[in-house]
């Protein structure tokens, strides 16, 4: 059976530059096993299969899924696997916003404005204890003193997340020598100068025994906008830059708003095709 494929890169406005993702637009059909199995052999970040939704208010359902594992929600999924739906010819109920249904609930994505946005999905946020925030900054090779603060971040994914001094410092980590008893995902956000083009640098980390490094994660930006939020730092809108230390130009656009925090970005649609499994 013949499916309609498309590979995208998001959020970055230059193709090549953003976070790969692979859809499978017409999912329905195929087993748990065979989407790990193509996940697996894109081997990218990610890889998402659309599907009929079951929720009525939806406008499709999307299973997401690494090249190990299926995800609850992801970020650059939600924001890439809508615009590919858009791509294929895909209506939304209510215009000017596509309802996606995944395994965290129903996630919307705006598409009326300069780059499709998703509102950021409910994050529980709760303090990391001193004693986890002196073993990540050990493992990273940092000085604790640089951690100015620290909360585990909960928006289906966990999150351990450190607020570095400034843009430089989680710039300057070298996550090479890393190593953690366990997988774990690890974020560390740190401010640029007043003036530039971003407000602040992200980076995130799977530490286990090896770490990779993720290009850009739309799901680590909302849980740290929601924090921000949470604590009355968020007031105006970011512009957050991710990818640098590994060559990628990634752009998250963060907006608040009185419902709660939009989380944006720039989708190119690189390779349409036609997919046999």
């Amino acid at each position: 059976m013949k499916r309609r494929f498309i590979q995208c890169d998001v959020f970055s406005a230059v193709p090549t530059r953003g976070n790969g993702l692979a859809v499978v637009v017409d999912g329905e059909g195929l087993s748990d096993a065979e989407m790990q199995r193509f996940a697996a052999w894109t081997n990218l970040a990610e890889t998402t299969f659309l599907l009929p939704p079951e929720t009525p208010e939806a406008d499709y359902r999307v299973r997401i899924f690494t090249v190990s594992r299926e995800l609850p929600f992801a970020g650059h999924p939600t924001l890439g696997s809508c615009m590919a739906w858009l791509a294929a010819g895909g209506r939304p109920k209510r215009p000017g916003t596509v309802r996606q249904e995944c395994a965290v609930g129903l996630v919307e994505v705006e598409i009326g404005g300069a780059v499709p946005a998703f509102r950021a999905p409910p994050t529980t946020v709760a303090p990391l204890e001193p004693r986890d925030v002196a073993a990540l900054a050990a493992a990273l090779g940092l000085d604790a003193a640089d951690v100015r603060r620290a909360a585990r971040l909960v928006n289906g994914p966990v999150w351990h997340v450190l607020e570095l001094a400034d843009a430089a410092k989680v710039l300057a980590v070298d996550p090479s020598r890393a190593r953690w008893p366990e997988d774990l995902f690890v974020g560390l956000i740190g401010a640029h100068p007043p003036g530039g083009e971003c407000d602040f640098e992200v980076r995130m980390f799977e530490l286990s025994n090896a770490v990779i490094e993720d290009p850009i994660t739309g799901s680590l930006n909302a849980a740290i906008a929601q924090w921000m939020r949470a604590e009355g730092r968020l007031d105006t809108p970011l512009t957050i830059a991710q990818g640098t230390a590994i060559g990628r130009l990634g752009r998250v656009h963060i907006r608040p708003d009185g419902e709660g925090v939009l989380i944006g970005g720039a989708v190119s649609l690189l390779i349409e095709g036609a997919l046999d499994l």
